[in-house]
């Protein structure tokens, strides 16, 4: 290959891992809901986005949702604690299922997410988890980069393909283990939980794991607003060793050349999130480097968005 098939190369890779960022990010684009939607607050702090057709179901509740005011959507008064609130919610939740419209509500999965304001606030209420787009409420999750080095030094990394029955994504690449944080589960008890239920991870392995960051990012798309924080993990593994398939999330496990794992972040065949997790390894790893990548700072920005 050419000097300059080499730089079209690398141009078209660039160009991809932007759309990729863009994608990810476009509630804060123009042309986004975000300046049609209204704010969802709890005891004066905001909690979420909430778009306007969901904003005009939820008049229909009168006792849990006051009426929108000042760009905003609270909960009434009475709704004083985090007991009250997530009850009053839930029960709301549970009766909107049976709206058509509302699709993400099809996916019901009785796993219980905290919304707070930051995440180091302490929860006002909990929330179904399929629910939380409608809301725009941050969800937080855990993310495992598994990877081996081998006695020459090259770094090669572990993927899983998800199954085919998944509700989301089925059949793309994903970390080797990654999943939402439940309410009152802590984030490195998660990880552990994570690795040995999708990876067979032991946890004397996984607990050797190092939190190495987070990627946070906003997108909307027809079912609401996806606000979200991964607390990504880095992980060497014996290279002896192999995961193996476990609860049935995913249908197999590969290893490669970190080079190939590279190239197919540009495609469609990584599940968009865990291929901005895969980015942020390879930017902290330095097989990105800011004197030959161009897009260098608006991919670290990418990664990194919060509102």
């Amino acid at each position: 290959m050419s000097s300059l098939d080499v730089n079209m190369a690398q141009c078209a890779w660039s160009e991809n891992i932007l759309k990729l960022l863009r994608r990810m990010n476009n509630f804060y684009l123009p042309g986004s809901s975000r300046a049609n939607c209204l704010r969802f607050e709890i005891d004066g702090a905001q909690v979420g986005w909430i778009p306007p057709h969901v904003a005009s179901l939820l008049t229909r509740y009168p006792a849990v949702f006051r009426p929108p005011h000042g760009g905003a959507v609270s909960l009434c008064e009475g709704l004083d604690s985090y007991e009250k609130r997530s009850e009053a919610v839930d029960a709301v939740l549970k009766d909107l299922r049976k709206e058509e419209s509302l699709t993400c509500l099809k996916g019901w999965r009785d796993e219980k997410y905290s919304v707070m304001p930051k995440f180091c606030d302490p929860p006002s209420m909990w929330m179904e988890r399929s629910a939380t787009c409608l809301f725009g409420v941050k969800r937080y999750g855990v993310h495992l980069n598994g990877y081996t080095v081998s006695k020459s030094g090259e770094v090669s990394m572990w993927l899983a393909r998800r199954s085919l029955t998944k509700q989301t994504y089925p059949g793309l690449l994903d970390n080797v283990a990654a999943g939402g944080l439940a309410a009152d589960v802590g984030i490195k008890q998660t990880m552990v939980k994570e690795c040995q239920e999708e990876a067979c991870i032991p946890a004397a392995i996984a607990e050797k794991a190092r939190p190495a960051a987070t990627v946070s990012y906003t997108y909307e798309d027809e079912e609401g607003v996806f606000a979200e924080c991964q607390f990504v993990f880095d992980l060497e593994l014996p290279l002896d060793f192999k995961p193996v398939v476990g609860d049935g999330e995913v249908q197999d496990f590969q290893i490669l050349p970190i080079h190939e794992v590279k190239k197919l972040l540009a495609t469609d065949d990584f599940k968009p999130n865990c291929a901005m997790v895969v980015l942020d390894f390879l930017i902290r790893h330095s097989f990105i480097d800011p004197d030959t990548e161009p897009f260098y700072q608006e991919f670290v920005a990418g990664l990194h968005q919060t509102i």
